[in-house]
């Protein structure tokens, strides 16, 4: 039976019942999609308990309105994850999580600023600060994260590795709908027009020759863009559709392959 923790100690103290268990782990911000039930689904399959936390988090928007406007749906994402069959949900309170605020951080030095790391400042930081603080608390063999948020999960794996922290992260394949955009939380913001535009911001990704004639392509369908960039072997993208910013990236070889696809 899937049990809801809504406080740190709660949770503390059922940690302790699961000792000896391998124990699998998918942190969340809500709004849960095909994506994130992709997750939970592996997660269920390599290990015997399966932890999922929701928690939005306040560290990591350096915009108030666009954590105000991030899609809250507890009541239907609890629903999905009993169907899913997991065991244990932790949802705590920013309070708990950042008692004293955001009094420490963590950060990545040395390396350079690009993508997300420049056109969202904290981002990053905030990421990495609050998984740090959740991989602490689950204590987990295996923690799974999308693919799509490329950029952090190699920001979360490099930390995992420097800190010594004895949870493995796992890369999963980006889940995408049948027009190929991105499973996203942010896809519920879209009106159905722009959600069905949306998915050129996949086709341009994947058959554009390179990163400006994606920006090309992307203007011309109505974005409005913020980066399209190259880096780690894969084309990346962020743009704004009906003011809702959207994410992708695609493997340079993928690139290739459904480019010599679309040739007649």
């Amino acid at each position: 039976m899937m049990q809801v923790r809504n406080s740190i100690a709660e949770w503390a103290a059922s940690r302790q019942a699961l000792a000896g268990s391998t124990i699998g782990f998918v942190p969340t911000m809500g709004a849960l999609h095909r994506g994130h039930a992709s997750l939970v689904e592996r997660c269920r399959r390599e290990n015997e308990i399966v932890v999922v936390s929701i928690f939005v988090n306040p560290s990591q928007f350096d915009d108030p309105k666009d954590l105000e406007r991030y899609p809250r749906t507890i009541e239907s994402d609890l629903a999905l994850l009993k169907r899913l069959g997991t065991d244990e949900v932790l949802v705590p309170l920013a309070s708990e999580l950042y008692p004293h605020g955001c009094r420490f951080r963590v950060e990545e030095v040395g390396a350079p600023k690009v993508m997300e790391g420049t056109r969202r400042p904290g981002f990053l930081e905030g990421v990495m600060t609050v998984v740090l603080k959740l991989l602490n608390l689950v204590r987990a063999d295996r923690a799974y994260f999308g693919e799509k948020d490329y950029q952090q999960l190699k920001a979360v794996t490099g930390m995992v590795k420097d800190f010594f922290i004895p949870t493995e992260i796992i890369s999963c394949p980006t889940v995408r709908e049948e027009s190929g955009l991105a499973e996203s939380s942010r896809n519920i913001l879209l009106s159905r027009k722009a959600r069905h535009k949306a998915a050129s911001l996949f086709h341009a990704l994947t058959t554009a020759a390179d990163p400006d004639q994606t920006r090309t392509m992307l203007v011309a369908e109505g974005f409005v863009v913020d980066y399209v960039e190259e880096h780690w072997g894969r084309r990346f993208a962020a743009a704004y559709l009906e003011g809702v910013r959207l994410i992708d990236n695609v493997p340079l070889l993928e690139r290739t392959a459904e480019a010599h696809a679309s040739l007649p």
